[in-house]
């Protein structure tokens, strides 16, 4: 039985029919059917704009965003898709905080709902840095069907590292 790192989490049964899609050579036709469009957040500035309007629209309340960009150090091996940062400084008698969003790279090509999950994911870090049960409310509130995506982009990951095939690419 092949290992499917993205989807160790679920049961048996789910990575038994994913298992199936992969055999059939049908994964990357049913992420194609399920987000067949490409976001057009192409740049840095583009990215920061993308995730001001979801914080401003979601967030008010939650401290302001310094820096947002697109990364393409951060390893999705090691489950790094997007990362959040708090990086303080003391400034005379003061402590600044200045609070950074990172998206990996990879997903410059994405479905729109897969960069749209991880913005969320990384701006309810925001207010809940553990993955706790309100860390995922924060994240259900913003994007109800928030679990439904995380599942697809680990979908989307799986198929992303197969073997080449004759499959198109499900944003392509």
């Amino acid at each position: 039985m092949t290992p499917l790192k993205y989807l160790q989490a679920y049961p048996s049964a789910v990575q038994d029919k994913v298992r199936q899609l992969i055999a059939q050579q049908r994964l990357g036709e049913h992420l194609a059917t399920r987000y067949p469009g490409r976001h057009d957040v192409q740049s840095d500035k583009a990215l920061y704009g993308y995730v001001a309007a979801l914080k401003q629209r979601h967030m008010k309340q939650a401290p302001a965003i310094d820096k947002v960009l697109y990364d393409s150090k951060l390893d999705v091996v090691q489950r790094a898709l997007g990362l959040h940062t708090a990086i303080s400084r003391v400034q005379g008698s003061r402590l600044k905080a200045k609070k950074e969003i990172r998206v990996a790279s990879l997903f410059k090509s994405a479905a729109p709902e897969f960069l749209q999950m991880i913005v969320v994911h990384e701006l309810a870090h925001l207010k809940e840095s553990e993955h706790n049960k309100a860390f995922y409310q924060l994240c259900q509130h913003m994007l109800p069907d928030y679990h439904q995506r995380e599942f697809d982009l680990r979908l989307y990951l799986t198929w992303r590292e197969l073997p080449s095939t004759n499959t198109p690419h499900p944003q392509e």
